[in-house]
């Protein structure tokens, strides 16, 4: 393992410190530049599974802002070893993490479920419906090497890894951390269950998975505002990306994106493009962390005149169930450790 040049170990105590998962495409890239626009004196770094993409997005992050700060790490979250091992690295490179965006999510092989959508299209649920998503998007889901289901580990406890091994860099002299989590409207209660967590025998993993993020940011702020870490949920909305486009064939989308921006003068959450999506996310950079409630959720909207805004909306959580689901995540980091005792939390 390569250690951090004494220069960047300098920049890294001095500037602010922004750790985005994720990075290379759509929302994670978008917030980038946004953060960027911001304030272009922090240091940036991608993380990415895919480094030819995340040199592409790097290159275009410096084209828009000549001479900022971003650097690249290689670490997939869907990977038990390539997070610890990616945890490692950051911890060598940087003194500080100011900011902690676990954007980085899949939704796999999704299907529409045209049945239920006919059955609700003329009923009081249809607006619900179709903001959410509930009951209309189902998606098939597979086993990684850890022997874990792959989104599960990849839009949750691959991040809950991650924050568990930055632990050292959190509650620095004077520095908080901020972790925020791309969360969803989709992230519905209802998908969700403590006796199966990873959503093996469902079909509905990535509202599961959304709604356990809600879960453990409520429990993160719990156990860590004492250390000087505040945990938030955003939704950028309805946005056009890889994983959006994925739900119908190309061709359907062409017919339905003139409705899509018509629909969006009357459901403001219909955010559409990248840029509007992470609203919620940019405006949460500019806040101080212990003024945040852990109870909200902060929504980008678009308005019809395509203004942006933040909504922030109360979470259906039970605390209890938070807290369950937290020492759960410990019991499984534990087996974790077990398997990778060689490597871990060197």
């Amino acid at each position: 393992m390569k250690m951090a040049s004494p220069a960047a170990v300098q920049a890294s105590s001095t500037r602010k410190v922004v750790l985005v998962t994720g990075a290379n495409s759509g929302i994670g890239l978008a917030l980038c530049g946004r953060i960027l626009s911001e304030d272009n004196q922090i240091h940036l770094c991608l993380t990415c599974r895919n480094m030819q993409k995340a040199e592409a997005a790097k290159s275009e992050l410096l084209l828009s802002h000549p001479g900022a700060d971003v650097s690249l790490l290689k670490m997939d979250v869907g990977n038990v070893k390539s997070v610890i091992k990616g945890a490692i690295e950051i911890r060598q490179r940087y003194q500080r993490l100011d900011y902690l965006y676990l954007n980085a999510g899949i939704m796999p092989k999704p299907h529409f479920n045209l049945k239920t959508f006919l059955g609700c299209l003329f009923s009081r649920e249809v607006f619900s419906r179709f903001t959410t998503g509930n009951g209309l998007l189902t998606q098939e889901d597979w086993l990684t090497d850890d022997g874990l289901q792959q989104v599960f580990m990849t839009n949750i406890f691959g991040h809950f890894l991650l924050i568990r091994n930055l632990e050292p860099l959190f509650d620095q002299a004077g520095c908080t951390t901020q972790i925020i989590w791309t969360s969803s409207r989709n992230a519905q209660r209802s998908a969700f269950s403590l006796t199966d967590y990873q959503h093996s025998q469902g079909q509905e993993p990535y509202s599961s998975s959304k709604y356990a993020s809600d879960l453990l940011s409520v429990s993160l702020n719990k156990h860590y505002n004492s250390k000087g870490v505040f945990s938030s949920v955003v939704c950028p909305g309805l946005v056009m990306t890889n994983l959006t486009y994925g739900i119908f064939p190309p061709i359907l989308w062409t017919i339905l994106k003139p409705f899509m921006w018509l629909i969006n003068i009357f459901i403001n959450s219909f955010t559409l493009r990248p840029y509007n999506g992470v609203e919620a996310m940019v405006w949460l950079f500019r806040q101080k962390p212990e003024s945040l409630d852990p109870i909200v959720k902060y929504c980008s909207c678009t308005s019809g005149l395509g203004n942006n805004y933040v909504a922030q909306n109360k979470m259906n959580i039970d605390i209890e169930t938070a807290e369950l689901f937290y020492q759960e995540m410990l019991k499984l980091e534990n087996k974790m450790k077990a398997n990778y005792s060689e490597n871990w939390g060197q």
